[in-house]
């Protein structure tokens, strides 16, 4: 295991000050890295360790998958730290690396272990029926199947937009981040993310359709 796999792990096992971790602002945790960058680099992990594994779970939807490669993003971090332009805020760079690595992930190891409502698909109007994993406790077992099936088959739609459309609609649905968020992360102009959206959305619509259609 390399020095930085070794730290990370050292991070991870809680050894640091998490509580004042948190109250580091961008501008305090640069300039701790710079001035010792063990110490401060321990504290970007105890800051960041829940975006990054999150954002990484968004794209592959299994935790231990999500963790391997959050710790594989704060190694890359580590070793490129210098390189950090510090006029972007450090979440919208761990974003972009999380999302690169999430990708690379996803194209190394096809895996369909998602499971999500369908909600996603539709705006807030919609009258289309969301199919919950586990609606109630009296599900019948070829409802569950049915929704797991169905879940499988969103995950697997969603792996064939194009890289941008997954990236825009996987940080909108599933971390919740604003357009301008992701055109921060994804370094593209609002209208280009508010577009890529659309379509992402209007493309696993008519996926949806055409599975049903077909069933």
């Amino acid at each position: 295991m390399s020095g930085a796999s070794k730290f990370v792990n050292l991070c991870q096992n809680k050894s640091c000050d998490k509580k004042l971790s948190t109250y580091m602002d961008d501008k305090e945790l640069i300039n701790l890295i710079e001035k010792d960058k063990s110490s401060g680099f321990k504290f970007l992990v105890n800051k960041y360790q829940r975006l990054v594994v999150n954002t990484c779970y968004g794209f592959v939807h299994n935790q231990a998958d999500a963790e391997d490669i959050a710790q594989d993003v704060f190694i890359e971090v580590y070793r490129s730290i210098k390189r950090f332009r510090k006029q972007s805020k450090l979440s919208t760079w761990l974003y972009r690396i999380a999302v690169n690595k999430s990708l690379n992930h996803l194209r190394d190891n096809k895996k369909n272990t998602w499971l999500k409502s369908l909600d996603i698909l539709f705006d807030d109007d919609s009258n289309t029926k969301t199919l919950e994993p586990e609606d109630s406790k009296n599900n019948m077992p070829d409802k569950i199947t049915e929704n797991k099936e169905t879940g499988n088959y969103i995950y697997k739609a969603i792996n064939t937009l194009p890289d941008n459309q997954k990236i825009a609609f996987t940080l909108n649905k599933y971390e919740d981040l604003s357009y301008k968020e992701i055109a921060d992360v994804m370094e593209l102009s609002l209208s280009s993310i508010e577009s890529l959206i659309f379509r992402a959305k209007k493309n696993l619509q008519k996926k949806l359709i055409e599975h049903y259609k077909n069933l």
